[in-house]
């Protein structure tokens, strides 16, 4: 097996049992290695959704189904506090802000990461382990302090131990999820492991069919598990009133009238009952609560954009300009750009060598060298 399992270990390991596949047999393949392997179910919602659906029953079902099956310990943690707190609160703040949040990438953060990873240390746990197609590389002790394209480390970090690993590219692009986790750092990655990595999805459903688990042939989870199966702007209607404003074109003449520029998202198409429509959201002035739109899709593109609260990996600044390969949304193929800081504002900048389409402040872009994901930030 490729990667960091070892064949024995006398390690113990919690594993986010999510219901799906691609964590059960994360679970399998740790026990198979020779970890004293646990698993957890997090609870993060309180209930039901807006249709009275409740996925996270059924998948705590599914996931104590798949611990039974292996043999190993389960529990179930509950952060719905917590995730009400750190990714709800923030999903729904961003958008009445008129910005387009990322929920995931703070789950990732503040909760399998954060809350869970804590909790897991404090019960004696040596790692946790997830269902991520990411991989997880440790740098040897004998190279060289850091990459020529990274910055001397400051003063204020003279001392402290140069990082220690780095986190790749899943092994299956299509599956790949490094987009969502560019808030990590060293402190994270020193307990994780992702047994997953190395394997495409066809791979895994094999396994799990191998292992005997019952979800095996389960389909992935999709969409936002707080938001269910309606549309979002219903979703968000009893937390952002709605309030009717100017419809503009791109040369600010008035077209019509909507009920609320916070629930639209940048890139969407949509004919608002406009005469020579569709249209596309270009962007949005929350103060003044006002959208342009535009029928020529073309107006979508742009190739620069300022980032804001951007994290690193390794823990070390670049030097910039650096060029990096970058995407600004989940499973889109990364592209050339360049990332520089303005000489007037010393805001960072990042500029894509083609024009991207619909792109959305409060978004995740995020950064690569070759597999390895160094960081990412959000889109101002």
């Amino acid at each position: 097996m490729a990667g960091f399992i070892r064949k024995k270990s006398n390690k113990k390991v919690i594993v986010a049992i999510s219901g799906g596949v691609d964590s059960s047999v994360a679970a399998a393949l740790l026990k198979q290695a020779g970890f004293a392997v646990s698993g957890a179910f997090m609870k993060c919602w309180d209930g039901k959704d807006v249709l009275g659906n409740c996925a996270s029953a059924a998948d705590e079902k599914v996931a104590r189904q798949a611990a039974r099956k292996l043999n190993i310990p389960f529990y179930v943690f509950n952060f719905t506090k917590e995730y009400r707190k750190e990714v709800f609160d923030y999903f729904v703040a961003e958008y009445m802000a008129g910005r387009t949040p990322n929920p995931d990438v703070m789950c990732n953060k503040h909760i399998k990461f954060g809350v869970f990873l804590k909790k897991a240390l404090a019960m004696g746990f040596d790692y946790i382990a997830t269902g991520h197609y990411v991989r997880k590389s440790k740098i040897p002790a004998c190279a060289p302090p850091s990459p020529k394209w990274l910055r001397r480390p400051s003063k204020a970090s003279a001392g402290r131990q140069n990082p220690k690993y780095k986190l790749l590219r899943g092994k299956d692009k299509n599956k790949d999820q490094s987009y969502f986790l560019w808030r990590l750092g060293q402190e994270n990655l020193r307990y994780c492991r992702f047994p997953i990595g190395d394997y495409t999805k066809p791979e895994v459903r094999k396994m799990a069919r191998k292992f005997g688990l019952a979800n095996a042939e389960r389909k992935d989870s999709q969409g936002i598990c707080f938001v269910g199966k309606i549309k979002l702007a219903d979703f968000l209607a009893p937390y952002i009133p709605a309030k009717k404003g100017k419809i503009v074109d791109t040369k600010d003449n008035f077209l019509g009238w909507h009920q609320g520029a916070a629930v639209f998202t940048i890139g969407q198409r949509h004919g608002f009952g406009l005469a020579g429509g569709p249209y596309f959201v270009i962007s949005k002035d929350i103060k003044k609560n006002i959208l342009v739109v535009s029928r020529n899709e073309k107006d979508l593109y742009k190739k620069e954009m300022l980032v804001e609260n951007i994290n690193w990996i390794s823990g070390e600044e670049p030097r910039l300009p650096l060029r990096v390969k970058a995407a600004i949304r989940y499973r889109q193929k990364p592209e050339s750009a360049i990332l520089s800081r303005s000489n007037a504002t010393r805001a960072t900048i990042v500029v894509f060598e083609r024009p991207q389409r619909a792109v959305a402040p409060g978004q995740s872009v995020v950064f690569w060298r070759g597999a390895e994901l160094i960081g990412g930030g959000i889109i101002d």
